[in-house]
C-alpha cells in the first residue's frame, strides 16, 4: 500500500499584515537619516541699538529700490530724484562718495519690490566699497 503524500496548496495572495509595519520601518528611517539644508541668508552685521547717532541729511544718499527694478538716487534734502539701474549704482556710489567721504548709503525698499532687486543694490554698493548702508523700508 502507497501512501499518498497530500499535497499542499499555495494561496496565490500576497500576505499584507505585516505591510503597514515595514512602510512605517521605511518612514522612520528616511526621517532620521535625511539631512535637511539650512538657508544661509545675507550675513549683515546689525548695529546695537544704543549706538545710534544722528546723521546730517546732506551725507545720505537714497537709494530707492522701485518694483520695477529702477532705483531712483536722491541726494540729501536735495527734492531731486535721478533714476538709475541697479547697474548704474556703483558708479554714482564712487563719485558721489569722492565729493563726501563722510556719505552714507541709505537703500529703502518698495514693500511689493523683489528681493532680488535689493540684493542686486547691495551687490554693487559692496563692488563699489560702500561701508556705512541703512536698509529702510518705504513707507
Amino acid at each position: 500500500m502507497a501512501l499518498m503524500k497530500k499535497k499542499t496548496r499555495t494561496s496565490g495572495e500576497i500576505p499584507t499584515s505585516s505591510m503597514a509595519d515595514i512602510a512605517f520601518l521605511l518612514l522612520v528611517f528616511f526621517l532620521v537619516t535625511t539631512v535637511f539644508d539650512e538657508e544661509r541668508g545675507l550675513s549683515i552685521v546689525l548695529p546695537e541699538a544704543e549706538n545710534q547717532i544722528e546723521v546730517s541729511p546732506k551725507n545720505i544718499l537714497f537709494l530707492m529700490v522701485q518694483p520695477d527694478g529702477l532705483v531712483n538716487i536722491q541726494r540729501g534734502e536735495n527734492p531731486q530724484i535721478q533714476p538709475a539701474r541697479a547697474s548704474e549704482i556703483s558708479a554714482i556710489w564712487r563719485q558721489e562718495f569722492a565729493n563726501n567721504p563722510n556719505l552714507i548709503a541709505a537703500v529703502k525698499t518698495a514693500p511689493n519690490a523683489p528681493y532680488r532687486f535689493m540684493v542686486d543694490v547691495l551687490d554693487q554698493l559692496q563692488a563699489a566699497g560702500a561701508d556705512k548702508i541703512s536698509l529702510q523700508v518705504m513707507e
